[in-house]
């Protein structure tokens, strides 16, 4: 079991590949072990001509149109983090350099268990620094239109995560974790984003989803799931909505809270984090 009270980075570099999502190009990743407080950084390899480094912050978040999207202040991107961020969370990596060669973290099978397994081949490096943890000092609680989401104190991390869709292939569904490494392995990574077919073509339209099939992301319409090999857990939607938080979460690092949702997503994960530390009373930073 890795420690949770120091630092870590990959102990060897990693290489992942597949279709953008969103943008539909084919993109390649490579994690590499990263010095200790140089956090998490990504590296756009195919931009030479001005700053090309992203670190994962919150003031880098710049859209959360139906992904989280980082931007530099050279306007630099990168898009559709979270399943990796989820991924290097329930692993405590603190420091690791990315390189990617476009502006989108490819989709792979649209959940966070490609980059889980990669991260686990490559080994985890402890390090000699303490962790650095957000902990929770005060509720904080935030609402958008008809969701809502908040944020209270708590000796470990906990989700609890409402969703409410029109379809009856989704529906009303709840999930509840204390995000662990074996947990997150066992119920959380191999949940797949998803979408109603009857979204697909306005999302497109808007530039989204160019990438987006049957293989990296699950479609409903009209009551029925079209993938043909169905879910991989009955409340997968659910699952999928905590691993994105997860993910979210972790652009401000390792949180110490309990973070309750409803009809969440990229959106309200963001505008809770803002009200968090927008306030120099509801949070600190601790080591354990």
């Amino acid at each position: 079991m890795y420690s949770f009270s120091m630092q870590s980075t990959i102990a060897e570099s990693a290489e992942i590949s597949g279709v953008e999502l969103h943008g539909g190009k084919f993109t390649k990743l490579k994690m590499l072990p990263a010095e200790v407080n140089s956090g998490i950084n990504f590296i756009r390899k195919d931009i030479a001509d001005r700053n090309n480094i992203i670190k994962v912050i919150p003031s880098s978040v710049s859209s959360v149109l139906n992904c989280t999207t980082l931007s530099n202040t050279a306007g630099v991107t990168v898009s559709t983090v979270e399943h990796l961020l989820a991924a290097l969370a329930a692993f405590g990596i603190d420091n690791i350099n990315i390189e990617i060669d476009s502006n989108e973290v490819p989709a792979v099978d649209g959940s966070a268990e490609p980059f889980f397994k990669i991260i686990e081949r490559a080994k985890i490096k402890q390090q000699s620094s303490p962790r650095r943890y957000v902990k929770v000092l005060k509720p904080v609680e935030i609402s958008i239109d008809d969701s809502y989401a908040k944020i209270e104190p708590s000796d470990q991390l906990e989700l609890d995560v409402t969703i409410d869709y029109d379809d009856k292939a989704i529906g009303i569904q709840n999930f509840k974790i204390a995000p662990n490494l074996k947990n997150f392995h066992d119920c959380i990574a191999s949940a797949r984003t998803f979408a109603k077919f009857d979204d697909v073509a306005s999302l497109r339209a808007c530039g989204l989803s160019r990438g987006g099939s049957l293989s990296n992301a699950i479609v409903v319409d009209k009551g029925k799931v079209l993938n043909s090999e169905g879910l991989r857990f009955d409340n997968e939607f659910a699952r999928h909505k905590t691993l994105d938080l997860m993910g979210d979460l972790y652009v401000g690092g390792p949180v110490i809270g309990r973070v309750t949702t409803f009809k969440g997503g990229h959106k309200l994960n963001h505008a809770l984090q803002v009200a968090l530390y927008g306030s120099s009373d509801t949070w600190k930073f601790i080591n354990l």
